[in-house]
């Protein structure tokens, strides 16, 4: 299949599966005439990319994931069926991303403290302006 077949089949824009072959995450065939030919497991593979891009997870991170993993590993298979010598690896990166995503949450909530804090505060001054009016 062509670059505008995977980009439909995967909703992923052309623009960024030429990233990711740039990036060696992906790697089509190349046809006499310079075409980009893409195989079926292609499709797994960039949904993979799409899962492991919205967890978190930057494309030079990504690639050690994919390149312990099968050939072709769907989204489950990234997570179940990865082989034992990945498991050091996802480990350490895996946890790493949970402590960082914790650590965001928490200066959300604290964010959201303040600003909820602040809102009381000018909600109020708001109503006794109103009320001596």
């Amino acid at each position: 299949m062509r670059i505008g077949e995977l980009s439909e089949k995967t909703e992923v824009s052309i623009r960024s599966l030429r990233y990711y072959e740039e990036k060696e995450l992906i790697k089509p065939q190349r046809l006499e005439n310079g075409y980009r030919e893409y195989q079926q497991s292609d499709i797994e593979r960039v949904k993979t990319i799409q899962l492991l891009l919205d967890i978190g997870f930057s494309t030079d991170e990504i690639s050690p994931i994919l390149n312990c993993s099968s050939d072709s590993p769907s989204p489950t298979e990234i997570f179940e069926m990865a082989p034992a010598q990945c498991a050091p690896k996802a480990i350490s990166m895996y946890s790493e991303k949970l402590r960082n995503t914790q650590e965001q949450i928490k200066k959300l909530k604290e964010t959201e403290a303040k600003l909820s804090h602040l809102l009381s505060y000018w909600l109020e001054v708001e109503n006794n302006r109103q009320l001596q009016s």
